[in-house]
């Protein structure tokens, strides 16, 4: 009887630990998702009046976090430029109009009022290494004409993502996009 007994308490302690580990992982897991917050939607997102030419284009970074991939376009010092981020069908070369393929079952295309300085390659095939990332598939130069410079960038699928700029006039900018992971 005593081992009977024994028994049952010892099932009945071991259920309280485990719904509390229960518990833990739920609220971690919930912590987590609060964490990465990313309702940033997928409208098109632009700035700045399109007239304006800005400044040039001099490198193309990737990074990866948690809750989401980053593209960062290094720009020079001079006027806070013209963007505009949009999912498009086809990625189109800049001043051609060629198709050009690009991985990814989805695209933004990335347009910079400003041309490419000199040492940035704007029509490269692959303008960054973003394997083993979880939304990003390629980021690709769609070319640099009269004054426009275009980034197609191939997505896992259409996600949420947000466009912002950092940096100023004399220190120079940077456009960064961000896709959910």
């Amino acid at each position: 009887m005593n081992r009977i007994v024994q028994a049952i308490a010892a099932l009945g302690v071991a259920g309280i630990v485990s719904g509390t580990t229960l518990m833990a992982s739920a609220a971690t897991v919930q912590d987590r998702a609060a964490a990465c917050v990313t309702n940033w939607g997928t409208n098109a997102k632009q700035h700045g009046p399109t007239s304006t030419v800005s400044t040039a284009i001099a490198d193309v970074r990737v990074g990866k976090h948690r809750c989401f991939d980053r593209l960062v376009i290094d720009l020079s010092k001079g006027p806070k430029p013209f963007y505009r981020a949009a999912y498009v069908r086809q990625i189109l070369a800049e001043g051609s109009g060629k198709v050009l393929r690009v991985r990814g079952h989805a695209r933004i295309m990335i347009t910079v009022r400003g041309p490419a300085a000199p040492g940035y390659h704007p029509s490269a095939v692959n303008l960054a290494n973003v394997s083993g990332f979880a939304s990003f598939r390629q980021v690709r130069g769609a070319g640099s004409f009269e004054r426009v410079t275009q980034i197609g960038l191939g997505v896992a699928s259409k996600l949420p993502f947000r466009v912002f700029i950092l940096g100023s006039a004399k220190t120079g900018w940077r456009l960064v996009l961000d896709v959910r992971a």
